[in-house]
């Protein structure tokens, strides 16, 4: 009797054990790292997300990918479903951490680590990677400025949501303020996804608005697929007086700056730089080493 008590305690046990110690296998799960953007329609965006993803599987974690698409509400439930899910990371990609302020902290509170890429910093957050935004601002609407002599109107096509979007949009409110001849007839917001589109629609019915060429001096763009959008519409309509610029230096945005079209000028983001900072800092922080907190600036290059 009490022989077959010990063989069915043993049975029972070997059933609880995992089979990886019996396969040679490693026991211990793979740490899970959640990315949460709002944004993967963006080109620029997506080679981010991609470039992370593939170095942070190459280091050995699992890497689960979610696209809100612009729905706020949808991008908090990601983060809280990541931090429920058992995620060990959480990058969130072009996000102004202020709409999921409260979810990060929380993250937080429950040993999550939070990393932005081209997006904003809070001190609950390990870092962000990004260029500086506002210094962007500031080069590319002087360079468009200089280009205009310094008088003459703009119009801006922006997307306040965006951290980054943000702080160029305030410092080409600042530049404005330095040029008393040039005049803001207008701004835009454009939507995500379908911007390229969508700025192509503004800037046709602003074209109506303001029939005869000089009306509209030039088109200052937040990033490159409203300039792009831009472009396309005053091609159209053979407005080739008006001057375009974009930020990220994006392959389309390029192209079209040497094709001498409107598109005057970009300045070119370093995304994989980025993305590569971002990949290594969560692999250092979550094979237990330290690293610097806060933001962390990758450099700019303007291409005219």
């Amino acid at each position: 009797m009490k022989k077959r008590n010990l063989l069915l305690i043993m049975a029972m046990v070997l059933f609880i054990i995992p089979s990886t110690l019996f396969a040679g296998g490693n026991s211990e799960k793979q740490k899970q790292v959640s990315i949460c953007t709002p944004y993967l329609s963006s080109v620029t965006t997506k080679q981010m997300v991609e470039d992370m993803e593939a170095k942070l599987v190459e280091n050995g974690f699992t890497v689960i990918v979610n696209d809100s698409a612009n729905d706020n509400s949808r991008l908090v439930s990601d983060i809280e479903t990541s931090v429920v899910s058992g995620s060990s990371a959480i990058i969130i990609v072009s996000v102004d951490p202020k709409i999921c302020e409260t979810q990060i902290n929380e993250a937080a509170d429950a040993g999550v680590s939070v990393f932005g890429c081209d997006a904003g910093y809070i001190d609950s957050m390990q870092m962000n990677a990004s260029s500086d935004n506002y210094q962007m601002g500031e080069m590319i609407s002087s360079y468009l400025f200089d280009k205009m002599d310094h008088k003459g109107t703009i119009v801006h096509l922006t997307h306040r949501p965006h951290p980054g979007v943000v702080q160029r949009s305030y410092a080409m409110e600042d530049v404005l303020k330095q040029n008393p001849g040039i005049t803001l007839i207008s701004e835009h917001h454009v939507d995500v996804p379908n911007q390229i589109n969508n700025s192509k629609e503004i800037v046709e019915n602003l074209l109506t608005t303001y029939p005869e060429k000089g009306s509209i001096g030039a088109i200052l763009c937040a990033w490159d697929e409203p300039a792009i959008g831009a472009t396309q519409a005053l091609q159209e309509a053979g407005r080739d007086e008006v001057f375009v610029v974009g930020v990220d230096g994006n392959e389309q945005a390029l192209k079209l700056i040497e094709q001498g079209t409107n598109f005057k000028a970009t300045l070119a983001q370093d995304f994989l730089s980025m993305a590569d900072l971002v990949a290594n800092d969560v692999t250092k922080v979550l094979n237990g080493e330290k690293v610097e907190k806060g933001e962390k600036y990758v450099p700019a290059l303007l291409i005219d």
